[in-house]
């Protein structure tokens, strides 16, 4: 058994992290910024409590990201995860597969992250994943509700589902620290309208679809398929199983 400190692990993936870590029989810790949501109180903006929840721990899943302002704080609040949990034996960073070709904010926010980690003196293994189900589900769901859907159609996707991206992660953080970038997908690239079409057939919408013109560099790189791994195609639930099962879908609209 060890200890294992989880950033994020009251988000959507960090549920299911901490589900798989706890079923290894570790002792699970997780940071949250409210009293009741994890099991230690801290703040990665500002340092508070951190280091006090990584104490003693030997392994550190770093799920948490700053979402909502597309990756501002990220960095810092990774430079203070790395500094409160500098004796760890292995660091796990979850990342996004393509970051390093997608001139996207969020993006490059999660590439300066992987930078400090990897410069850093803390054992580590940064995992990429690819889009999950779970996400695509989410905006098909937003799409249902309109007459007619504007999606860029062209964009390709590899997804998977987040449950196996934990799993994997609860694999790799017990192993030997890798010190590079693993990339992790799901078992199929298939285009937005692909997508959009399986689920209307499962579903009975949207009604009406219709493709969005999107000239600009980082719609290029999601056309030209750059946050795809075909070559890690390591997942094994396909986009129509999970559309078909309906599956838990934690990014659901509020």
């Amino acid at each position: 058994m060890s200890t294992v400190f989880v950033t994020g692990g009251t988000g959507a993936l960090g549920r299911h992290v901490v589900t798989r870590l706890q079923e290894r029989g570790d002792e699970v810790r997780v940071l949250s910024r409210r009293w009741g949501a994890g099991t230690h109180v801290g703040d990665l903006n500002t340092g508070a409590g951190v280091a006090d929840a990584a104490r003693g721990a030997e392994l550190v899943v770093h799920a948490a990201s700053d979402t909502r302002r597309f990756g501002r704080a990220d960095l810092r609040q990774t430079e203070h995860l790395l500094k409160a949990a500098k004796d760890a034996q292995h660091l796990l960073y979850v990342s996004i597969v393509g970051i390093d070709s997608i001139p996207y904010a969020y993006y490059r926010h999660k590439l300066a992250c992987e930078q400090s980690i990897a410069s850093s003196a803390v054992p580590y293994t940064i995992l990429r994943a690819t889009q999950f189900h779970e996400l695509i589900g989410w905006l098909m769901r937003a799409a249902e509700r309109l007459p007619v859907a504007p999606l860029p159609l062209d964009f390709r996707f590899q997804t998977v589902a987040a449950d196996e991206v934990a799993a994997r992660i609860g694999e790799m953080t017990h192993g030997d620290p890798r010190r590079e970038i693993v990339d992790f997908g799901g078992p199929e690239v298939l285009t937005l309208g692909q997508m959009a079409e399986l689920w209307r057939t499962e579903r009975g919408r949207p009604r009406r679809l219709a493709r969005v013109p999107a000239p600009w560099s980082t719609a290029r790189a999601f056309r030209e398929g750059r946050n795809t791994c075909p070559e890690h195609a390591e997942g094994t639930q396909t986009w129509t199983q999970f559309v078909a099962s309906e599956g838990e879908n934690p990014y659901r609209l509020r």
